[in-house]
């Protein structure tokens, strides 16, 4: 699968539904993106959160490396850990906020920059820095789909992806879409903690499937 900046951008639209997650134990980290992958997620998020979440990314990179799958990295807020991630395998890099000094190393490496806003003049000046998709964060308490439509009003070339208050149902997705998100990253609905602690991996693959499908058929696909 290419890894470019615009292979990546488009496989996170096509894709819709984008996985959240983070683990301490290799394993599970890798179990939980195979079964993610096989579900139809391929691009996948690993949030940096925790000691050593560094550490297990690069081992996950290297396991998968030359899989059909694309690991980005999350919770990014500042350019050395960036760095850090993008030498270690990030083909995408999520923030929680916008960082002008992350968006230049991504520009520098051609790697997909998805910052966090919250604000119309926020999202603005991620998109001065290059940022084609911007991640809505707080996701419903920065006010939720009904932002989105009144953001894409004067803004209609605007891509967002919020994360946070995005749950794997027709209804909540429905919203989402139909307000005009390119696509939404979901964390504990779409890779709940009982299925990752019961070790249910066919159970994972089979509840991102159900959401991935319900995603396709809310935007007519």
């Amino acid at each position: 699968m290419p890894h470019d900046r615009l292979s990546v951008l488009t496989a996170l639209i096509d894709q819709g539904v984008v996985p959240v997650f983070n683990h301490p134990d290799i394993e599970v980290c890798e179990q939980v993106v195979r079964a993610c992958a096989a579900a139809g997620a391929r691009a996948f998020e690993f949030t940096n959160r925790g000691d050593f979440a560094a550490d297990v990314f690069l081992q996950l990179s290297r396991r998968l490396a030359g899989k059909d799958v694309i690991l980005g990295a999350g919770s990014v807020v500042d350019a050395p850990t960036a760095g850090l991630y993008i030498a270690a395998g990030a083909r995408f890099v999520v923030g929680p906020g916008l960082n002008a000094d992350v968006a230049k190393v991504c520009n520098r490496r051609k790697v997909a920059y998805l910052p966090g806003c919250a604000s119309p003049t926020e999202i603005g000046m991620a998109e001065e820095l290059g940022c084609e998709i911007v991640k809505l964060f707080p996701g419903e308490a920065a006010g939720g789909p009904a932002f989105v439509k009144a953001v894409l009003g004067p803004m209609p070339w605007t891509k967002i992806m919020p994360t946070g208050g995005v749950e794997p149902t027709e209804a909540s997705l429905k919203a989402w879409f139909d307000a005009g998100v390119a696509a939404v990253g979901m964390g504990g609905g779409l890779v709940p903690g009982k299925l990752v602690e019961a070790r249910d991996w066919a159970g994972l693959t089979a509840h991102v499937a159900e959401a991935m499908a319900l995603a396709r058929r809310v935007r007519g696909r």
